[in-house]
Formats: structure tokens, sequence, C-alpha cells
């Protein structure tokens, strides 16, 4: 990681993704100290270990702070936040996992009951030393014996497969399901209202308190998260941002940056390194 986004405020912040040969899976390592990741989302379980200093994040409901030597677990499409919360920022490392090959591997979904595992030092060494061999495998054979292995290391940390929606939980994900459809048109209040069956205003505070974002928020989470599928596929980026209903490139590129910590050029410039 030796070259620093543009958007970062301090010397030190800095980013990497890494897309191994194995399909469904990403690797990512970074060090931040300033920067504030906007809401956002990835569309894959998200597993990973902090190796110096402290994270405050907003996840499910819940402000949430990882330390050192603490495990992050999160679920697929979860609005998200990210800052530091010590002096020197946070050293993490991560993998994201699509839910259908954290299936294949598993032999089945999981679900994790909390978002951050601490007091366990043993778990937290195992899954950053294993994060660490991920990224360096040089071979797919030991790629994925790697990974099988960090699955099983967390199996003891996951339940069963995700309980059945409440009947808010599935009126909000409808609305969901509705932005990923239109995420290229200016969607108005009351078209989300209305698949929601809700009063405008009604919707708008009840999508708060369930999310913790305002539906634009989520909108602008869900486009980024399809931008980034589509420059991972080799897209350019004014193709994404016109794709992904984006004014322009340097939309594209100030949104991406605030929520993923890398440029567009660079994320794709890390993915074919």
């Amino acid at each position: 990681m030796h070259s620093v986004p543009l958007q970062f405020d301090a010397p030190s912040d800095r980013a990497e993704f890494r897309r191994p040969t194995r399909e469904g899976v990403e690797l990512y390592r970074a060090h931040i100290v300033r920067h504030a990741f906007e809401p956002h989302t990835h569309d894959a379980y998200g597993i990973g270990a902090i190796e110096s200093g402290a994270e405050r994040f907003r996840y499910a409901g819940s402000e949430h702070v990882a330390t050192a030597g603490s495990v992050v677990l999160m679920h697929p499409d979860m609005l998200h936040t990210g800052r530091a919360a010590s002096e020197s920022g946070w050293r993490y490392r991560m993998i994201y996992i699509e839910e259908d090959r954290l299936g294949e591997i598993a032999g089945g979904t999981w679900r994790f009951p909390h978002a951050v595992v601490h007091g366990d030092p043993a778990l937290a060494r195992g899954v950053s030393t294993l994060l660490q061999t991920l990224w360096q495998a040089q071979e797919p054979l030991a790629f994925d014996s790697a990974l099988a292995e960090l699955i099983a290391v967390l199996h003891p940390y996951a339940l069963g497969p995700r309980s059945a929606r409440t009947e808010a939980r599935a009126r909000f994900d409808r609305v969901i399901e509705y932005m990923h459809a239109h995420l290229g048109e200016r969607l108005r209040l009351e078209d989300l209202a209305a698949v929601a069956q809700l009063s405008p205003f009604h919707f708008l505070r009840s999508f708060r308190a369930q999310h913790h974002a305002t539906p634009q928020q989520a909108l602008m989470a869900l486009r980024l998260a399809a931008a980034k599928r589509r420059l991972a596929s080799g897209e350019v980026p004014a193709e994404v941002a016109a794709a992904t209903g984006l004014a322009d490139q340097a939309h594209l590129t100030r949104s991406f940056a605030r929520r993923y910590g890398v440029t567009p050029a660079r994320y794709q410039r890390q993915l074919r390194g």
C-alpha cells in the first residue's frame, strides 16, 4: 500500500483491494486515521480483523467500537459507516465473501449474532493470520485451503440460516429491492412510500428508524455497490457512472472514495495488480 487516494486528509490513510482467482471473494486492507466512511454497503459477508487502533461504526441500529484484537462480522447488504476511535486510527484486514460462495464452503448460509467479537485473542490472531495468508497466496489451491480454514475457524461464532423476516423488515426490504431495480432513475419520496404502503413522511421516519440512514443515503450506497461490481468487471468509469444514476465520472470518483477509500481508477488498477 504505497499510494494514498487524493481524497484522504491524512498521509497515513491508505486502502487497497485485491481480487483473487476464486470468484465471489475480495480482499481489502487499510490503515485509516482521519477518513470517515459514509454509509455504504457490500453485497457480501464482511469478515475482518482489527490489527491496531480502534474503529467506531454504525451497523444494524447500534454504534459499535472494534478495538485491536477484535473480529468484525457483517452480513451482506447492511448499511454501515466507519471512522477512527483512536488518535492513531485503525489498521485492519477484511475479506468479502458473497453469500452463495460462503454457503458453498460452509454448507449453508450464516448469520452472526454479534457484529464485533471481543475478548477472544486466539480467534483474532487466527483470523488476522489467515487474512494475511490469503493476501499473499500465490497458488489457487493455497488460497482455497486458507479460505476453507478461515470459514472453519469462524463456524463456532455463526448461527444457522437467518430467521424469517418480520413484517416491518419485509416492508423495507421491498423498498431496497425497488431501489436496486431503479438505480439510474430520479426517485421520489412518494414512489418509495407507495412501495412500503405508507404515507411519505411516515415512511421517511420509519425507514430511518429501520436502517439508521435516509432513503437517499441508502440509494447512494446501493448505487456505489453496483458501481463497484461494474468496475470490478472492467467497465469504464464514465459508463459506470451513467449506468448507476450518478451525475458524471467526477461524481462517481468523489462518492466511491468516500465509501471505499480508493478512487475507481485506483480500485481497478489494484484488482489488475
